[in-house]
């Protein structure tokens, strides 16, 4: 997974994506999402499920992208399994802390 942190403002937002999604386009007709244009807001540092909790524990949103970044939220309780989101079985989440 590649792990990015973005801060500033007052602001905390932890973006997770898998790997091998980073370069693709993903789309099913309603919803896009293009992770080679806008593979700077991802691709930060290489991270194991491990680094990614540690940077879940305090976030103001979150945004996670494939099976094993969801499954680190999910699995800390951060969402539910009805708040994911999918682009062609592709997991995907948005998590905001107001």
């Amino acid at each position: 997974m590649y792990l990015k942190i973005h801060e500033g403002g007052g602001q905390r937002v932890v973006a997770v994506c898998d790997e091998e999604l980073i370069g693709k386009v993903l789309t099913d007709g309603k919803t896009y999402l293009d992770l080679d244009a806008h593979r700077g807001f991802y691709v930060g540092e290489k991270a194991e499920a491990a680094n990614v909790k540690k940077a879940l524990a305090s976030f103001t949103s979150a945004n996670l992208v494939g099976k094993n970044a969801v499954k680190v939220a999910l699995g800390m309780g951060l969402a539910s399994d009805d708040d994911v989101m999918y682009i062609n079985r592709i997991p995907y989440i948005q998590i905001y802390k107001i």
